[in-house]
């Protein structure tokens, strides 16, 4: 998807075959191009038409290694079923309406591939200090009930004790909307007992958001809008 996310999804690239039957990632891209388009005019409108094209659910986990130092973060990204439909067109498997891991890994790997250029939507700092990530590992994609489940695991580039761990999930240009589970949205594999993990879910629907909004689009500055719909996770441990 060029990104599972907004990547490929927002710089269309050319098929192999125009006139032979539609490849998956070839499909995929057109759709990219789309919404990209899409983007690109709810951002020259107002701030009223600015609004997501692509929409995750998400769950994470935060993962500790065994000396309590935080080592990455693993992610499961539900796709919406309009997305996931159009991803799948093209993607010829053994039986029909059902798509294996191997199937659909090269489809993953595209995925991943493109999360780089935006930073995996996932943005980290300890005790004040912006954290990287390295490339994503343990990939792979998931097909059920009709959705497509991105699952992968950010390693961090060095393994960090802090005292304060932030973590927000976005995407700034508000291309795609994250939005975490009701149930279980956060959870910390391996983290020293006395850490205390809080979840805060962007508040959409504020008028302070909404001002700042408008006064982004009347500067010409939109370019982190998609920070005010931040989830934001804060671990502190003593």
């Amino acid at each position: 998807m060029r990104c599972c996310a907004a990547a490929a999804w927002r710089k269309p690239l050319k098929r192999r075959d125009v006139n032979g039957p539609p490849h998956a990632n070839s499909a995929l891209r057109r759709l990219l191009g789309l919404l990209l388009l899409a983007g690109m005019l709810a951002f020259g409108g107002t701030v009223a038409e600015a609004h997501p094209h692509v929409w995750i659910t998400s769950t994470s986990e935060l993962l500790y290694a065994p000396d309590g130092s935080i080592s990455g973060v693993r992610h499961a990204w539900t796709f919406d079923d309009m997305f996931s439909t159009y991803a799948l067109q093209g993607l010829e498997t053994k039986t029909k309406g059902v798509y294996s891991r191997e199937e659909l890994g090269p489809l993953a790997q595209t995925n991943v591939e493109s999360l780089k250029e935006f930073g995996f939507f996932t943005f980290a700092k300890a005790d004040g200090r912006k954290e990287s990530f390295l490339e994503p590992v343990d990939y792979f994609l998931e097909y059920k009930d009709a959705l497509l489940t991105l699952h992968f695991t950010l390693p961090l580039k060095t393994p960090v004790k802090a005292k304060e761990l932030a973590l927000e999930v976005f995407d700034p240009a508000f291309f795609i909307d994250f939005k975490f589970t009701d149930k279980d949205p956060v959870t910390l594999v391996g983290a020293p007992a006395a850490c205390q993990m809080k979840f805060q879910r962007p508040n959409d629907g504020s008028a302070n958001a909404q001002k700042l909004g408008e006064q982004n689009f009347m500067s010409g500055d939109n370019s982190n809008y998609g920070a005010m719909f931040a989830n934001k996770i804060t671990v502190e441990c003593p």
